[in-house]
This record gives C-alpha cells, sequence and structure tokens, in this order.
C-alpha cells in the first residue's frame, strides 16, 4: 500500500518536525539583506527537500531490496558494477560520492554476503579491482525492475517535459556545488 503525501506533509512525516502552518506565499528575500535564520525554515531548503526525496526512494527501494538480503547501500555499488564490473575500490568511491573508508566497509560486507569479490590489481599493488560474483549478476535481472517501479511511482503524474526539466535543474544544481568545492579545493591549495 503507497501513501500519497503532499510535500511539506512527507516533509514533515520524514523528518518528524512539526513546523506549523506556513505562509502562502513566502516573502522574496532581497539579496541586499542579511540572510538570518528566521528567513530560512527548514521546509524551505532545497537541500533538506532532496534529502527527504532521497530518504523516500531509498525507504521505498529498500522494501523490495530486503527480501535479497541487499541493503540501499549494497545497491549503489551493485548499480556501479552492473554498468562497469572491475572497477577499483577508490573509482567505486568517487563514483558513487562516498568516502574511501565507507567504501571499504561496505565492499567487506559485500563481500561477505557473496556478492562480490576483490582483487589485487597486476599492474598497480596499491590498486583493488572489486568483481561482481554470479550471484550478484543474476539479482541485476530481479532488482533492476524494482528501481524502475519505485522511479515511474515517483515521478507519477509527471510529464515527460517535467521529468527532463527536473533532471536537468538537479543536474545545475550538482554543477554549482561542485563549482563551490572546486574553489574551496583551490583555496586550500594556495594556503598551504
Amino acid at each position: 500500500m503507497r501513501f500519497r503525501f503532499g510535500f511539506s506533509t512527507e516533509f514533515h512525516r520524514l523528518s518528524g518536525l512539526n513546523m506549523g502552518a506556513r505562509p502562502t506565499t513566502p516573502r522574496v528575500r532581497s539579496i541586499a539583506e542579511p540572510l538570518v535564520e528566521q528567513d530560512f525554515p527548514l521546509d524551505a531548503s532545497i537541500g533538506a527537500a532532496v534529502r527527504f526525496t532521497q530518504r523516500a526512494f531509498a525507504d521505498d527501494l529498500q522494501a523490495y531490496l530486503q527480501r535479497h538480503r541487499v541493503n540501499v547501500g549494497m545497491w549503489y555499488f551493485l548499480r556501479a558494477l552492473w554498468e562497469n564490473d572491475g572497477l577499483t575500490q577508490r573509482e567505486l568511491s568517487r563514483l558513487i560520492g562516498v568516502s574511501e573508508p565507507t567504501t571499504v566497509q561496505q565492499l567487506k560486507r559485500m563481500q561477505a554476503d557473496g556478492l562480490i569479490e576483490r582483487h589485487p590489481s597486476k599492474s598497480d599493488r596499491r590498486k583493488v579491482h572489486v568483481h561482481l560474483t554470479r550471484r550478484a549478476r543474476i539479482l541485476r535481472r530481479k532488482l533492476l525492475p524494482y528501481a524502475i517501479d519505485v522511479n515511474e511511482a515517483a515521478v507519477d503524474g509527471l510529464t515527460a517535459s517535467e521529468v527532463a526539466q527536473l533532471q536537468h535543474t538537479l543536474q545545475k544544481i550538482r554543477s554549482n556545488l561542485r563549482r563551490r568545492e572546486i574553489l574551496r579545493n583551490e583555496l586550500r591549495a594556495d594556503a598551504v
């Protein structure tokens, strides 16, 4: 059974916050005005909206994955390896966007569960390549339809144009934040 909520209701349900009634038309702040915390309630944050939306995706998908003893953390590694088996641990970390220690821990668990094998590189002993097991390759046919179902449910009622616009907007947001990360790294390098 699926429950449908408006964003505000879903936000409050997922976040555990009860923020009361919001004004129907938010006040637009001038760039010249200093930002104070009263001007930026949590449910006005794009970052929070994306986080709680991602959490809703993960929760819905996990309901399917658990039947196959796979958790959402493993899911991202499986997806990457299904597309490019034999990546190194470092490549997986970068591709998925998690720290290398997190990657190592998740891969240990996946290896213990019989989903992957890790092999040292023949050309560079510092590198470890990750390969799917037969069980993990078979799971692709079982698990990808679940992901498709979750994605279809998430965009129910949206037009193809709205979905394309959403993807475009999210990519722009990621690019904007990536530029800030590059700038921070450049400033750190200059400070050293």
